[in-house]
């Protein structure tokens, strides 16, 4: 049979685009978890999956009132029903009355039904201690990476010197590699420091900006905070500094803040990269470009299949909008229940509302689990030769680095892989431990590294830490190089 689409014919943006979170290790942990279900003798019972941030899958709990107003949303008869607090009910029967004929099931306008985008825009002016919200700045998306992309679509012109370049930070996650490989667009990658926590360097960025002006148009920065893979909390200087270089060279801004709820380190606090830059003052927070993200899929909800999320956009020209409207009428508009969700987790009960305790202890619940388990992470593994982890100040995962012996490193080249990708697969194959290589989110020429999600149970963490420091001790006598890395 000839077929028009073949690897051959197919779209070359396509081939490029990688995303390591479900890569190559993850299919073989799909195809070794079916043959453990076919009776397959393993050297183990069960394949741990550390390799995304999906809190559900690892065993959390929903947060009993977001459900409440989801049901009740997409089963208005139990609006009737006593087993429903009051405030789920105030809540849904508002959101239902901003749906067309009141119902879940229909299409909103295309930037969000309007009630949800006002509760996000007084959310918003909470957060950011009465830091003005226009509620026509909100778009509702689907999941945070679908108005990644959106904004990315807009931003990406020219050919040869004057085609987009994007900065991103290295690591980064695989998403924003994934869309400028498939948009055609130039990465241009700023590395963030290691030695000192991961934190971002603005005289790395001028490198990064001033290297890429020989070969691109740099006019977009993206910034992730807390960062993934990475874990760090950006301090309020580090924001200010990005945002002075931002206004000085004219860029854009994305800010992806999916994990502003997920701050663990007692001398960490989230900033949003919107109140540092009103504090700046008008001649900043009237010019600079900035699109900021959030998500149902993290924080303390978890709810990563309702896919909801949200942008704002600010300091965007209005005929600018007109075509961002226009480009995101093209997919109708985000599920209307994933809208329900966001509104729930930017509008949740308060203090005075009979559902406000459980809530609070639901979410304390959660939170303080994560933030143990971040510890408990960093100290095991700092505890393993050859493995150094940072500590995990914010967001999902620890991105240790590991020391790869140089025989296990020549091996991996004749087979045609990045060390850390044999480490991994190796790591797999004799513990079930599914965790994704470092080289999947970039790192420095010659550091390894691999991410795993600290949202597994902890003692089904503590018994993964175990293992993998038990591996990693194994692995290293097998290729006779027991020493650290560099510090």
């Amino acid at each position: 049979m000839e077929r028009s689409l073949t690897m051959e014919t197919l779209n070359p943006n396509v081939k490029a685009v990688e995303y390591a979170v479900r890569g190559p290790i993850v299919l073989k942990a799909v195809e070794i978890e079916k043959g453990l279900q076919q009776g397959m003798k393993r050297p183990f019972e069960e394949v741990i999956k550390a390799n995304i941030g999906d809190a559900h899958a690892m065993g959390q709990q929903p947060i009993t009132f977001l459900r409440q107003v989801v049901a009740l949303c997409t089963c208005p008869e139990l609006l009737e029903s006593p087993a429903f607090p009051e405030d789920a009910k105030i809540r849904a029967r508002r959101i239902l009355q901003g749906c067309g004929g009141k119902s879940l099931g229909s299409y909103s306008d295309s930037q969000g039904v309007d009630c949800i985008r006002k509760d996000i825009a007084a959310y918003l002016e909470r957060r950011d201690q009465g830091v003005p919200a226009n509620w026509e700045d909100i778009y509702l998306t689907t999941g945070a990476s679908d108005g990644i992309m959106s904004i990315l679509k807009l931003l990406v012109s020219g050919q040869g010197l004057s085609r987009t370049g994007v900065m991103i930070p290295i690591p980064q996650y695989p998403l924003y590699s994934a869309a400028i490989s498939e948009l055609e667009a130039v990465q241009v990658n700023y590395y963030l420091d290691e030695e000192h926590c991961w934190a971002l360097d603005v005289n790395e960025l001028r490198r990064a900006y001033w290297e890429a002006k020989r070969y691109c148009n740099p006019k977009v920065l993206c910034i992730i905070n807390p960062g993934n893979p990475t874990g760090q909390v950006q301090s309020r200087k580090c924001i200010e500094d990005v945002l002075h270089f931002a206004y000085e060279e004219k860029l854009f801004v994305m800010s992806d803040e999916v994990y502003q709820d997920n701050v663990y380190s007692p001398d960490c606090q989230f900033h949003s990269f919107k109140k540092v830059l009103y504090e700046m003052g008008p001649e900043y927070f009237d010019s600079v470009e900035l699109t900021s993200f959030h998500s149902t899929s993290k924080g303390y909800t978890g709810e990563c299949g309702f896919r909801g999320g949200y942008m704002e956009v600010i300091n965007m020209a209005a005929e600018v909008k007109a075509q961002l409207v226009k480009l995101l009428s093209v997919r109708l508009c985000p599920p209307v229940s994933g809208q329900a969700a966001m509104d729930v987790v930017v509008n949740p009960p308060q203090q005075g509302e009979p559902s406000y305790p459980q809530f609070l202890k639901e979410k304390m619940l959660v939170l303080s689990a994560l933030a143990e388990k971040a510890k408990m992470t960093e100290e095991i593994l700092n505890k393993v030769p050859g493995i150094k982890c940072n500590p995990v100040q914010g967001a999902m995962y620890a991105f240790p680095r590991i020391f790869i012996p140089p025989q296990a490193i020549e091996e991996a080249k004749a087979l045609g892989m990045p060390p850390d990708m044999l480490y991994c697969l190796r790591l797999l194959e004799e513990t079930g431990i599914c965790i994704v290589p470092g080289s999947g989110f970039g790192q420095k020429e010659g550091t390894y590294h691999f991410r795993m999600t600290i949202l597994p149970p902890t003692e089904k963490l503590k018994v993964l830490l175990e293992k993998l420091s038990a591996f990693h001790i194994k692995f290293l006598e097998e290729y006779a190089a027991l020493q650290e890395p560099s510090r």
